[in-house]
């Protein structure tokens, strides 16, 4: 699998995760705390994949996109302080629907320009032989990913 292929295949795993947690029941507290664990650790391990190898492969590649780049950081930096949060807070408190709706919102907005303006650059210029390398480098390196949110490097920037 390529590494695109890849990052998109994760985009739609955390996009049902979403619609999930959407559709739970106002009182469904058990179902949100077990649905939030699993979107912490599918985003907690594709910011890591992302950060450690592909960002610094599409930026040698693609020059131009570093500011994509240190954007997709900054919103990764959000995230990942956003699900520190989550991990304490009780799904009965007010506040937990309306955080994991921020977080929601946060990470649509960051696939969206990923997918619609970032990853067509990096197509365009990595060869479909060097994705699937760097794909391959990806899905292996998901087992090394941290489970604590702000090990992800973006949680220091």
């Amino acid at each position: 699998m390529d590494a695109i292929v890849l990052l998109k295949e994760d985009h739609k795993t955390v996009e049902a995760l979403f619609k999930r947690f959407e559709q739970a029941g106002e009182r469904a507290h058990v179902e949100k705390r077990k649905i939030v664990e699993t979107i912490t650790k599918e985003l907690v391990t594709h910011a890591y994949i992302e950060e450690e190898i592909f960002y610094p492969a599409a930026r040698a590649k693609v020059p131009a996109t570093g500011d994509h780049v240190l954007e997709s950081v900054e919103e990764h930096h959000v995230v990942v302080w956003m699900l520190s949060e989550l991990k304490d807070l009780d799904p009965a408190d007010e506040r937990f629907t309306a955080k994991v709706t921020v977080l929601m919102e946060n990470v649509r907005h960051h696939v969206k320009e990923e997918e619609q303006d970032w990853f067509p650059q990096v197509r365009a210029a990595m060869g479909r032989k060097e994705l699937q390398e760097l794909g391959e480098r990806m899905a292996k390196a998901k087992t090394d990913a941290p489970t604590d949110p702000l090990a992800v490097r973006s949680a220091r920037s």
